[in-house]
């Protein structure tokens, strides 16, 4: 019945409070050390899927707080388990769309850095309208990135690749720098996401990008 499942949805929500709630839920702009209960910075993985790089990153940098948004609730719910298993204070999920969440509920210049990895390429034309890299999306980021803060992209799709780079490259509030070093894996779960990992060891190519906000006084 209709009205059951949403009961049990309402129920697996609240059973994961609050490392997962929905942009439904959020009906403000987000005091940061409110919702995570201290001040340390904060950073965004937009997409974040399975949780691989959520969750290693918030275990290697306790002193940073981070969010994941992700549009699927089943792998944004399964990511909040993840960390709720762990009990990581410093890592959260939000399910809902992460344009709308940035538009409306994300003070200016309050994060640190947004990590955007291996966002859906949409392979028809037809579609292609539904990719998250778009010049809103990018103009998005620079509202909401502080000042010397970051935005990392990585895709394993040429032709995306070339309009993320198109985009950020040529943003006036941007300035493209060289990606850091990757590191051979060392495990199974070394990797940045799981669809790297896959990737990967498909043999695809990794097209990996990073840009920095410029000052506000250079604009």
């Amino acid at each position: 019945m209709p009205t059951d499942h949403g009961r049990l949805t309402t129920d697996k929500l609240r059973d994961l409070f609050p490392f997962f709630r929905t942009v439904d839920d959020v009906t403000e702009i987000v005091n940061w050390a409110k919702f995570f209960g201290n001040d340390n910075p904060v950073e965004l993985d937009i997409g974040c899927g399975r949780g691989l790089f959520l969750f290693n990153t918030s275990v290697a940098h306790p002193e940073t707080n981070y969010l994941g948004l992700e549009v699927d609730f089943t792998e944004g719910r399964r990511t909040a388990r993840r960390l709720l298993k762990r009990d990581l204070p410093n890592s959260r999920v939000i399910g809902g769309d992460a344009r709308d969440f940035l538009r409306m509920r994300v003070a200016p210049h309050s994060v640190d850095a947004a990590h955007v990895y291996f966002p859906d390429p949409w392979w028809k034309k037809k579609h292609r309208r539904r990719r998250l890299f778009n010049e809103e999306f990018a103009d998005l980021l620079s509202v909401v990135v502080k000042p010397d803060g970051f935005v990392h992209s990585w895709t394993d799709v040429g032709e995306y690749f070339d309009v993320i780079a198109g985009l950020m490259n040529h943003h006036p509030q941007f300035v493209t720098l060289e990606p850091p070093d990757w590191h051979e894996p060392e495990h199974d779960m070394d990797y940045l996401t799981s669809f790297h990992r896959r990737r990967l060891l498909d043999g695809a190519t990794i097209y990996r990008g990073l840009w920095q906000r410029k000052p506000l006084t250079d604009l």
